[in-house]
């Protein structure tokens, strides 16, 4: 057995990483397998030290695809799922029975949410108000915080019927966390590069902004595998128009290489004929279809469920996992209080005048949607590692042997648990539900009518 405690025939054989770890979510050591505590693996070590850096030690999957969309919890999403072993809202009498107190004492019921559009600008995630709804671990500031009480909404099978679908069918994963407790430009940071390098909130970055050990495109460029980010919509940045792509978050790794971020329309071409890159990202259009508010969540779930069906399609279906997640909560209510986490480095967060800094970034956010469709996905498979962004940069990084960023990627838990690498459960790609927008277009009414009353009358219950 490697130094690692994890040789790589151990994990072709089994498909799974074992559970024992390092008390803050990084892979098992020799001396954790021992029982001893082991230290924690530092920046720019490989998770396979005999191993050669770009070893593909999962030869199973040649295609990493990750679909983040935005701003939604797991309960507001996945509470009322229902899966056995999932962690989402407790029921009396057919309804959730999750409360949040206003100041005069007044108690907030969670809700149904009366159509699939949202507030305009409710709830929210920025840093101060999502630390006042985690309340130091009590999670009740939700209701109190700037969100207001459509923090307490959530969206039922109906009106999601592909997503609900994909989550019975594929494994999903319940501890599985946003990687701070803020907005989406610092959570996206940490996908790429295992830190937001002190940023906080969805300022828009410096030009000059990179982390010190570099991206997870650095990391695959080094090991000469292929990326790509295929981008829906373009933004402003320096007074250039430029894709609305996840690199531009560390702009150098968009500049370094601009060929690598090509429109979605060729992530559809490629996985039409398998030729979709080893790793690769695919962007909603962040105006209309990303689902953050006040958008009509309808529109992401059909996008989401076209570049699904695109990979499950393709040629490329046998050798492709693919990740659903979210980038952070959104400023929604989930009941599960984010644990404490491995700071990535000694930057502090970015705090305007006035505002705490609270316990930095060690710190997880609140709990988001995630799941795994692939082949060799875990059928009926709850997962209760604890994770966050991290997880896919360990991911990437132990299918490749490739060098960690910063203390939380190399200590990060990569979701290995949710395969089985032996055999292929879903060697046929499952048939799953249409999704909402294309099996009732009416869906798109509210865009015009308005998203209905929030909170709707009953839903509170007076101090």
């Amino acid at each position: 057995m490697s130094k690692d405690g994890l040789n790589r025939r151990a994990i072709l054989r089994a498909g799974v990483v074992g559970a024992a770890g390092l008390g803050l979510g990084g892979l098992g050591s020799a001396g954790a397998l021992a029982g001893t505590t082991p230290a924690l693996r530092q920046p720019g070590s490989l998770p396979y030290p005999a191993l050669p850096l770009g070893t593909d030690t999962i030869p199973q999957i040649e295609h990493i695809v990750v679909v983040m969309m935005e701003n939604h919890s797991y309960d507001n999403r996945l509470g009322t799922l229902r899966r056995p072993g999932a962690d989402g809202f407790q029921f009396a009498h057919g309804l959730p029975t999750a409360t949040n107190q206003y100041a005069n004492g007044d108690v907030q019921h969670a809700f149904h949410m009366p159509t699939t559009c949202q507030l305009n600008g409710k709830p929210s995630q920025e840093w101060t108000a999502s630390h006042t709804q985690f309340d130091g671990g009590a999670n009740d500031g939700f209701v109190i915080s700037p969100s207001g009480p459509v923090a307490m909404g959530y969206w039922d099978t109906p009106d999601q019927p592909f997503y609900h679908a994909l989550a019975r069918t594929f494994p999903i994963a319940d501890r599985y966390f946003c990687s701070v407790l803020g907005q989406t430009f610092p959570n996206r940071r940490y996908l790429i590069g295992a830190t937001s390098i002190g940023q906080i909130d969805d300022t828009l970055p410096a030009l000059t902004d990179y982390p010190a050990n570099g991206t997870i495109f650095d990391a695959l460029d080094a090991a000469g595998v292929s990326w790509k980010d295929y981008y829906s919509s373009t933004q402003e940045l320096g007074g250039t128009t430029l894709p609305a792509a996840t690199t531009l978050l560390y702009p150098a790794a968009f500049f370094r290489n601009p060929a690598r971020t090509v429109p979605v329309t060729r992530f559809f071409s490629d996985a039409a004929a398998g030729t979709l890159p080893g790793y690769c990202l695919v962007e909603p259009d962040y105006g209309v279809q990303s689902e953050e508010n006040p958008q009509n969540i309808s529109a992401g779930e059909a996008f989401a469920a076209s570049v699904v069906n695109a990979v499950m399609s393709g040629p490329g279906w046998p050798t492709t996992l693919l990740i659903w997640t979210y980038d952070e909560h959104g400023g929604y209510y989930d009941h599960v209080p984010p644990p404490a986490a491995l700071a990535p480095d000694d930057i502090p967060p970015a705090v305007q005048n006035g505002q705490s800094a609270y316990n930095g970034f060690a710190q997880y956010g609140f709990r988001v949607p995630f799941a795994i469709v692939s082949p060799y996905a875990r059928p009926a498979y709850v997962s209760h590692q604890v994770m966050d962004h991290t997880s896919i940069c360990a991911l990437v990084e132990y299918k490749w042997n490739l060098p960690a960023m910063t203390l939380r990627d190399a200590n990060a838990v990569p979701p290995l648990d949710m395969l089985d690498l032996r055999r292929p459960a879903f060697g046929t790609p499952p048939e799953l539900a249409q999704p909402l927008l294309d099996a009732d277009p009416s869906a798109l009414a509210c865009n015009v009518s308005g998203p209905g009353t929030i909170p709707p009358p009953g839903s509170v219950t007076p101090a």
